[in-house]
Parts: C-alpha cells; sequence; structure tokens
C-alpha cells in the first residue's frame, strides 16, 4: 500500500492491484488492474477494501468510482486458474478469507459507483453489486451465472440483488443463469444508467460530481441510514453460501459445470 495524503488531482496511490487517482471534483477513481478479464482473488479484495479505507479518511474525495482496466469490468473467480473457486482445492481454505475481505467492502463511508464495461459475471456481479450505484456500458454483460455451473451463488447476492432489482427479477436470474445486456439491466434496474461506451467513465464521474456536491456529512449519514444492516446481513449470507459452495461442489453437476464452461459447451446435468 501507497499513498500521498498531499496530493491534489491526479495519480494518489496504489494498493496492489488497484491504482486510486484523485479527479476533479472531490470525485476519486478507483481502478482495478487485472486486465483484461480482471479476475479476483482474496488479495484483490482485500486491496480495494483498503483503498476504499484510506479514500473515506481523505476530505478530498466525497464519492468514489469503481472501474476496471481493460475489456471487462470483473469475470468473477477464474476456476481455470488457482484463484479461489478452483475445482480440487478446499473450499474452505481460502473461501472463508475471500468473503471476510468482500464484507469489508461494507464498511467504507464513501458512496461508490461502479462503472461496468463488458463482463459483470458470477462474483463479478457480486463486486458490482457492492457499489451503491452501477453505470453501464451499452456494450456490458450481467449473468449470475452459478446454477448453469451446478453452483450455489456467493459473493453475498442474496442480500444484495434483490434489493436492486426486486425479489423476483433476482430469482430469475439466479435460476437461469441468463446474460443480460446494458439496456436489459437499466430496464429491470440493475444499472442506474446506460451509456455509449466511449462515455462510460465521464457518466460515472458525472454521477459522482453531483453526489459530491451534496453536504458530505449529510450524505454519510444517509447512506448509514439507507444500509443499516447491510454489512452483518453480508456477513450471514456469505456463510450460508459458503455452506452450499462446499456441499454442491462434491455434485457430478457441478464438474460438468466446470467442464462445460471450459469447453464452452451447453452442460449437461443429471442432477446428481
Amino acid at each position: 500500500m501507497a499513498h500521498d495524503a498531499a496530493a491534489g488531482t491526479g495519480s494518489w496511490g496504489r494498493f496492489g492491484d488497484v491504482e486510486v487517482r484523485l479527479e476533479s471534483e472531490r470525485v476519486a477513481t478507483v481502478e482495478i488492474q487485472r486486465p483484461p478479464s480482471n479476475f479476483f482473488d482474496t488479495a484483490l479484495i482485500d486491496s480495494l477494501a483498503d483503498a476504499y479505507r484510506a479514500l473515506d479518511e481523505t476530505a478530498a474525495c466525497r464519492a468514489i468510482v469503481l472501474c476496471s482496466e481493460g475489456k471487462h469490468f470483473c469475470a468473477g473467480a477464474d476456476f481455470s486458474g488457482h484463484s479461489v473457486g478452483t475445482p480440487g482445492t478446499d473450499p474452505l481454505s481460502g473461501a472463508k478469507d475471500l468473503y471476510r475481505a468482500a464484507a469489508r467492502l461494507f464498511d467504507t463511508q464513501t458512496p461508490v459507483i461502479a462503472a461496468v464495461q463488458g463482463a459483470a459475471v458470477g462474483g463479478g456481479l457480486g463486486v458490482a453489486c457492492t457499489a451503491d450505484f452501477r453505470v453501464a456500458s451499452t456494450q456490458a454483460r450481467f449473468a449470475a451465472n452459478f446454477a448453469r455451473l451446478g453452483f450455489h451463488h456467493g459473493f453475498g447476492l442474496t442480500v444484495t440483488l434483490p434489493p436492486i432489482v426486486g425479489q423476483q427479477r433476482a430469482l430469475e436470474l439466479l435460476y437461469t443463469g441468463r446474460r443480460i445486456d446494458g439496456e436489459a439491466a437499466a430496464l429491470i434496474g440493475l444499472c442506474d444508467r446506460v451509456v455509449a461506451p466511449e462515455t462510460l467513465r465521464d457518466a460515472a464521474h458525472s454521477f459522482a460530481a453531483e453526489i459530491g456536491r451534496s453536504a458530505p456529512l449529510a450524505v454519510r449519514s444517509i447512506r448509514v441510514t439507507m444500509r443499516e444492516g447491510l454489512s452483518a446481513a453480508f456477513r450471514a449470507a456469505t456463510e450460508r453460501e459458503l455452506a452450499e459452495q462446499h456441499r454442491l461442489r462434491a455434485t457430478a453437476d457441478f464438474t460438468e459445470g466446470i467442464r462445460a464452461s471450459a469447453d464452452r459447451r451447453d452442460p449437461r446435468f443429471e442432477g446428481r
């Protein structure tokens, strides 16, 4: 971790693979830099939480734009590599740490607007849903694809997704694993703005700047009231999600789901 508390606008600090820049109008850009897919692990989520915590203590920041370098916002955990969720590894060694780190994202006091380009899939959708708002490119795509992998959803979507899109839409997305684009996401409330790809960052910054023009103590107070209990609910939900993931990891359907995803074909589930 490194940052310059005395810096004005421009590059301000780095937290692992997360870069922080202080922009104009009291807006900070927090950029995940693991292109092109920005797969996460515990270290990345901890770095993101560290960046948020540092910005909470910075008077020059009143709102955060969360974004990612490269083609995709976040494609979740990389099942083909060594990140959390890899088949054949102990599901509890690392997964608990991941969700502990993810819970820290809800401890931030500063409003967060996620700027979503490309894929926000699986756990990547979970990352997007930790933000207060989402601005999406027309070329963005969202999917809670866990059931298509033979797996239980995670990253706290149990408690973050229904308040955003409603219980029925959340069930539909979770049951089907359906992929939707930015415009469809806007229609169900999953994103709050949908814009052309070339204007995504500017649109997210303008949204953040509008929040930044409000009284900062009032915004933080309102945010605490409106999100009261969410951190505790997230922690409880991820415990249940992890237990179900652990149970389903032992099934043939999970093995088939991961294999089908790697082979880029439709899975053939047998319910065992």
